[in-house]
């Protein structure tokens, strides 16, 4: 089975330990290619770093709203800086993660849109599909998103959002990110939202090392847990595993331009 974790950050330190065997393991399960996503400019280098350690990882850099008070003007020039000077590298995918959230009361609207805005036009630009953050936010993300008409989409992270606004978000052209959040029993409204997607609407993730799933409940979450993510998420949708990861996998090499069935790894690789 081949699957596609569309949103982990692997570069996060939480990872120092035992990154290369949380790749292996990974791979051994299936888990063939991972997109890292950057969420400050601190972090750049050190993303691009462990990305060029494999093949199979790919790099997102963004400006997080989460992190606001921390990034500056400058950070988005830079961003810009390097899109261009990486631009066509085949381990840069996406501009991402960026977004708004209006969750947390201290984090500035309108800085926040500001951020949004500009890093939405460097995703068009150059050519990019955009990874979203989306926290209570989604009518004004999709307002934004209707003025901005991002050719190549992108993906709506962690949705849990109600089925009109999936439905405003397909229409945009942007795939729905699903995780961790979809495997809790308690997640009654999102289960019955998921139910109703279409199969061609959707992109498997684990925002590793956060949102773990329910079956690793309290714990660190992982690449690795994606099979158990899968297999969840296929029985509150009515599908099965298999069509689920065939699914998804298609529609993220969709989202992203690769070759939905990449080469091999090379010997060695993808086995403990």
């Amino acid at each position: 089975m081949h699957l596609i974790d569309t949103h982990t950050h692997l570069d996060f330190p939480d990872f120092d330990a035992d990154r290369e065997h949380v790749l292996s393991r990974s791979r051994a399960l299936g888990v063939e290619q991972m997109v890292v996503l950057g969420v400050y400019q601190g972090n750049w280098h050190r993303l691009w770093d462990l990305v060029q350690t494999d093949p199979h990882l790919f790099a997102a850099f963004g400006l997080h709203p989460v992190y606001l008070k921390q990034h500056r003007a400058e950070h988005v020039t830079e961003l810009g800086d390097w899109l261009s000077r990486l631009a066509g590298h085949p381990q840069v995918c996406a501009v991402g993660e960026i977004g708004l959230d209006y969750f947390l009361p201290e984090l500035d609207r309108e800085g926040q849109q500001q951020l949004f805005e500009a890093q939405l036009q460097l995703a068009a630009d150059f050519h990019l599909p955009a990874l979203l953050h989306v926290r209570r936010s989604h009518a004004q993300v999709i307002a934004t998103l209707k003025r901005f008409r991002l050719k190549r989409g992108g993906i709506i992270h962690a949705f849990a959002g109600s089925r009109e606004e999936a439905r405003e978000y397909i229409k945009l052209g942007f795939k729905l990110g699903l995780g961790g959040a979809g495997t809790w029993p308690q997640a009654l409204r999102l289960h019955r939202v998921m139910a109703d997607l279409p199969l061609s609407a959707v992109v498997l993730e684990t925002d590793a090392p956060d949102m773990a799933p329910a079956m690793f409940a309290h714990q660190r979450n992982s690449p690795q847990h994606l099979p158990a993510i899968c297999r969840a998420l296929a029985q509150v949708m009515g599908v099965s595993e298999e069509q689920l990861a065939e699914a998804t996998t298609a529609n993220a090499c969709e989202v992203f331009g690769w070759n939905p069935h990449p080469s091999p790894l090379p010997e060695g690789e993808g086995a403990e």
